[in-house]
């Protein structure tokens, strides 16, 4: 039997970081879809991730920090999987858990993955749906208790190409935006992510998915860090040099190219981990997510 005072302690710690958690549509009418009803999103648990794939319907799950909690930060956190698949738990909800503890709003973004059969152009599909999230969150900041200028953007794996590819590219014209809400982050992090679809250095299986029988044309246009310019937002980046997924390459070429434009990064390489360890790289005894929150304080998105 659970003891019942245990109980009312865990739920008390529980609701005072936490007061609301929610699943929205991203979109009344999704833009660039096809209709194909043979397309039903699934779900699956293997080895503790659940995954989420053929994703017809995008949405936000909101978490908000409580009001005596809230800092006015703000994150959406894109999961991996090879744009494939989603990692909901250990790239989403429990990273947004993390993040709500320090008083800053996360949002998990279940966008759609590249397909022809539900896309009229599966390239721009994952880049429509970032931007249509930091559109909303803009809309909605009042309402969330958000400052508009402090919101950021966070991808893991082919995640990260998404934020990589929303930090670079938020002034192509994918998505309507009548009002001009800025769609440009405030700031990005990104772990062990996809940068470059280059034939050295890209995940081949994030390309192909994403660009199809273009992957070759268009691998400079979504190769990150050949897109990066002096408006692009700073980064918190994160890696492993045995990284045998995505090499870690990917990190430091957007590094260098962030510094060569004068923007401000910050890049940790740790020598162990592999790849899609989410919050917890066991071989290490650093926290690196506790490295995310410092950089956080440094750059004045959140107080210590």
């Amino acid at each position: 039997m659970i003891n019942k005072k245990i109980l009312a302690i865990a739920l008390f710690f529980y609701a005072s970081h936490c007061i609301a958690q929610q699943v929205i549509p991203l979109y009344d009418t999704v833009p660039n879809a096809l209709m194909d009803t043979s397309i039903v999103e699934k779900s699956d648990t293997a080895k503790g991730r659940i995954r989420t794939s053929r994703v017809t319907q995008p949405t936000l799950t909101v978490f908000l920090p409580s009001q005596d909690k809230a800092n006015g930060t703000a994150v959406i956190i894109c999961p991996g999987g090879g744009y494939s698949y989603l990692v909901m738990n250990q790239e989403g909800t429990d990273v947004a858990e993390a993040f709500v503890k320090k008083g800053i709003a996360a949002f998990v973004l279940k966008y759609r993955l590249p397909n022809e059969k539900i896309m009229k152009d599966k390239s721009i599909g994952p880049l429509q749906d970032a931007q249509q999230a930091i559109k909303m969150l803009r809309q909605r900041a009042r309402e969330w208790h958000i400052d508009p200028s402090k919101v950021g953007i966070m991808g893991f794996s082919a995640g990260g190409h998404v934020a990589s590819t929303a930090s670079t590219h938020f002034n192509d014209k994918v998505l309507d935006n009548a009002a001009g809400i800025n769609l440009r982050p405030d700031f990005s992090i990104l772990v062990y992510p996809v940068i470059s679809f280059s034939d050295s250095l890209g995940h081949k299986g994030s390309r192909r998915a994403l660009l199809g029988a273009d992957s070759l044309k268009k691998a400079d246009l979504y190769s990150g860090e050949k897109q990066v310019s002096p408006n692009t937002p700073p980064a918190f980046i994160i890696h492993c040099g045995d990284d045998k997924v995505v090499p870690v390459g990917n990190s430091i070429r957007y590094y260098e190219a962030l510094i060569a434009n004068a923007v401000k990064a910050e890049l940790h390489i740790y020598p162990t981990g592999g790849h899609g360890f989410g919050l917890n790289n066991k071989t290490i005894a650093d926290n690196w997510m506790d490295r995310c929150f410092n950089w956080m304080v440094s750059n004045k998105w959140i107080r210590e």
